[in-house]
């Protein structure tokens, strides 16, 4: 231990980071902590954060405005991959740690420091997230995980810690829940969301801090129209934004109409499952417009193979996998695919509904003279019989086998 003097500390001001600053003075003799707060979408949490670094005996702290990074490098190419984990999960923690895990190694070899520690539990995924990154840039930097060493157990004998050495905390036992958030979306777990049987508390004040819940939406619809190029949102109703601003924008549209709400049980990395429940307007909106657009703009074989792609590129992002060559190769064919995905999306809000009020692309393959049943002149009908001919032909000659076996019998 005696070698260690200078740690970088991924920092939030939460109850597990806000107790790791005096554990690592007192667990380090001499030691100098440097906290690192990055601002991915926090807001009010980021609140206060500096004096409370210092006055829980930090020695310096960086507060690293990441927003245009998590959402231009990480948000938008996996959104472009529709990626969503089991289905479901729109990735909003695993694909915010990498870019924070960066920013954590950059500063730690700026600083000349011995180790990064971060307050990820030894059940969860985020230590297999940060801890990955780290190796990718600095694989021979010591890391610290204070959850797989201490003797603390629970959420509770961490507050109990907080009170014992005088650490302000923004929550009580009463609202324990362990949440993350981000531009992209609010996560909660733990209490009584612990018990799949229990329906989550949407109604006590204080639990939804980004939407609300269908039933109290609006009794009124509300349009909306995205514009794509190459795959990434460029524009609101008319309105050009940068990727920052117009997540900002669809959270407070969507969140007024409650969409986005998802209740699910996920399988964790580290085998077990576990529930959670996430509010996400912006990135619900915005998977939802983009599938629609790829309907319109890519052909049978890429559509169908890209889900596959997909589902292996929502398998990394989740597993902590961001920095691997794999990866990097699949963003590769998923920049290819959205060469041709450009237009615009119209969209009716309703009470926790999104739904498709019209496409139009300058690539858009959909030929109405194709589809139409009306009279048409470019499709002859007649030429089905052939393909269905070539089509059916192993099913033929499969089922002239079966009947060639019986005659013999």
């Amino acid at each position: 231990m005696n070698e260690i003097k200078k740690i970088v500390l991924a920092y939030s001001g939460g109850l597990d980071t806000s107790i790791i600053i005096p554990w690592l003075k007192d667990r380090y003799p001499n030691v100098s902590v440097i906290a690192v707060s990055c601002d991915v979408g926090q807001t009010t949490e980021l609140d206060g954060l500096e004096q409370k670094a210092i006055d829980t005996g930090a020695d310096k702290i960086y507060i690293e405005d990441l927003k245009r990074e998590f959402v231009d490098d990480f948000v938008f190419p996996t959104l472009q991959a529709g990626a969503k984990y089991e289905g479901n999960y729109l990735l909003g923690t695993a694909f915010a740690r990498p870019v924070i895990a960066k920013r954590l190694v950059e500063i730690a070899i700026k600083e000349g420091a011995d180790a990064i520690c971060h307050g990820c539990t030894g059940k969860g995924n985020d230590q297999v997230r940060f801890e990955l990154t780290i190796k990718a840039f600095a694989p021979n930097l010591k890391i610290i995980a204070p959850w797989r060493i201490w003797d603390i157990k629970s959420r509770e004998e961490e507050i109990d810690y907080a009170i014992a050495h005088n650490i302000p905390l923004k929550i009580t036992r009463e609202t324990n829940y362990s949440k993350d958030k981000n531009l992209w979306h609010l996560s909660h777990e733990g209490m009584d969301l612990e018990d799949p049987a229990n329906e989550p508390q949407y109604y006590k004040k204080g639990f939804l801090e980004i939407g609300t819940y269908p039933e109290v939406a609006p009794d009124t619809a509300e349009y909306i129209q995205i514009d794509f190029k190459k795959g990434i949102p460029v524009a609101l109703n008319g309105k050009k934004y940068n990727s920052v601003q117009l997540i900002e924008e669809l959270n407070r549209i969507g969140g007024k109409h409650g969409v986005g709400l998802d209740d699910l049980v996920e399988n964790r990395l580290v085998g077990m499952k576990s529930r959670g429940v996430y509010e996400n307007p912006a990135g619900s909106i915005l998977y939802k417009a983009h599938e629609l657009l790829e309907m319109l703009c890519l052909d049978k074989d890429v559509s169908h193979y890209k889900r596959i792609v997909a589902e292996q590129f929502a398998e990394l992002v989740y597993n902590g996998k961001w920095f691997t060559p794999l990866r990097e190769a699949l963003s590769a064919f998923v920049t290819t695919t959205q060469q041709n995905v450009t237009g615009s999306v119209k969209l009716k809000l309703y009470k926790g509904n999104i739904i498709n009020a019209g496409i139009t692309s300058p690539y858009s393959l959909y030929n109405e003279e194709f589809a139409t049943f009306s009279a048409d002149s470019s499709y002859n009908q007649s030429d089905a019989e052939g393909f269905i001919n070539l089509f059916g032909l192993p099913i033929k000659a499969h089922a002239l086998m079966k009947e060639s076996l019986k005659r013999k019998e």
